[in-house]
């Protein structure tokens, strides 16, 4: 195998607009060990979230991306299918702790958990999805086990066997094919629920200073002269210029508060005959509206696969991080696939998060615009041209990219001894929501000696 990874060497690419800074980083490694005879191969790519990643939990951020990557790699090597490798891929995700997917989600407005979660296979093109599900550890395996029983044909009389199932009928439908239910309890855990104690005093706060800034601007309409509105959070007059924000800003979302600026965690796969897989698991926004569902659970939006056929030269695999909202608005997952039809997978991606995402125009009144993604895309090639052997070989490009101020991703051939990891990070000076740093690499996979 050989293979090309973003680490060092930065390099600043020119950009349409001054604001969006696009950080390019390759470095070659040299070829590692040949093919063992009989061994399967296939390429995992995963992400724990594009948000914000504490320096104090980068190993754990790590670590989880290694288990993912070992898991899928595991699962090819056995001869599983793509969609088994990503699910096992994201199971382990969402198992942690550390990510906002499964087992320490965030918790919505009512201190509940839900999730939600989406599946794609390339060869087949079908679709399995969840969204605002409670009650179910893995969420991933839901949407994986109705992508699998779409797959068996129509259902009695002739119904259509559903995709996309939400809240009660998805937990009721998984309770019904054998997934196992979760207490409530269990899937909240010590982080969770601090950070929702946390959030809940921040708005709290909020709606405070709000309600008295209304009540200031009441009373300077009826003319009341003299009129001194204290503010009851905080015990200081409210600015009157703060276009009905309040004063001081009280922010749910930042580098200070590590717990809910995670998002989605995802995967993308590709197996030794080719096929593609992706997919995508998500706990929500953080004191979400009960019944919000995000791009996680969405067609186009959330992931994104599809193998090379008459129209697609190369198979793509797309998994989508971010806020949701703007996500989904761009259908980002698929506007990338499209893209990297073209020849310059790099070139592609950049073109795609800088006029499609940042500068769409159905974004086009968002301060900042946050994201992320992790792309692969392969095909078939001949040997090297030194080699006098025929085996034919994969050709994998992956890259991942974000506007936020950082994402965590692991990637792993079957080849590798074990995974590698990398928190990605704006460059300094550049501005989260208005910036987008990329980086990848490629590797190729020799098919296996018979």
């Amino acid at each position: 195998m050989i293979m090309e990874k973003g680490i060092s060497s930065v390099e600043v690419l020119p950009s349409k607009s001054s604001q969006v800074t696009a950080v390019k980083v390759v470095v070659k490694e040299p070829e590692t060990k040949q093919t063992q005879r009989g061994k399967r191969v296939g390429f995992v790519l995963v992400h724990a979230g594009a948000g914000y990643h504490s320096e104090s939990k980068a190993k754990e951020y790590k670590h989880v991306c290694k288990r993912a990557c070992q898991k899928a790699i595991e699962k090819l090597q056995a001869g599983a299918l793509a969609t088994d490798a990503v699910t096992a891929a994201l199971i382990e995700l969402e198992d942690s702790p550390f990510t906002n997917a499964g087992l320490g989600s965030n918790l919505n407005l009512l201190g509940e958990i839900e999730c939600d979660a989406s599946i794609m296979d390339g060869k087949s093109l079908n679709f399995g999805a969840v969204g605002a599900l409670s009650g179910i550890k893995n969420p991933v395996s839901v949407a994986n086990r109705l992508l699998c029983e779409g797959q068996k044909g129509k259902l009695s009389a002739g119904r259509i066997p559903p995709c996309f199932l939400v809240g009660e009928g998805a937990y009721r439908w998984a309770v019904d094919h054998g997934i196992p239910a979760c207490p409530p309890g269990i899937m909240a855990t010590r982080f969770s629920l601090a950070a929702f104690k946390r959030n809940k005093r921040k708005l709290e706060l909020a709606e405070k200073v709000e309600t008295d800034l209304i009540q200031l601007k009441k009373r300077r309409q009826s003319n009341e002269k003299g009129s001194r509105v204290m503010c009851s959070a905080c015990g200081r007059p409210p600015k009157a210029n703060d276009g009905g924000k309040g004063g001081d800003q009280i922010e749910l979302y930042s580098p200070e508060n590590d717990s809910g600026t995670l998002d989605t965690v995802g995967a993308v796969v590709v197996d030794q005959e080719g096929n593609v897989a992706a997919a995508v698991s998500s706990g929500g926004l953080a004191l979400k509206h009960p019944g919000r569902v995000g791009q996680a659970a969405l067609y186009g939006c959330g992931c994104w696969a599809e193998n090379t056929g008459a129209h697609t030269p190369y198979s793509t695999a797309v998994s989508t991080s971010g806020c949701g909202e703007h996500l989904v608005r761009t259908i980002l997952a698929r506007e990338c696939s499209c893209a990297l039809q073209t020849e310059d997978a790099h070139q592609a991606l950049l073109e795609t998060m800088q006029n499609k995402f940042i500068g769409s125009p159905f974004l086009a009144n968002e301060d900042g615009v946050l994201g992320g993604v992790i792309v692969l895309r392969s095909c078939r090639c001949s040997a090297e041209p030194e080699s006098s052997q025929e085996k034919p070989t994969l050709l994998v490009e992956f890259l991942w990219s974000h506007t936020t101020e950082s994402m965590c991703v692991g990637y792993m051939s079957a080849q590798d001894g074990k995974a590698k990891t990398h928190i990605s990070r704006l460059p300094p000076g550049a501005v989260a929501g208005q910036s987008v740093a990329i980086e990848g690499g490629v590797c190729r996979l020799e098919s296996p000696e018979s």
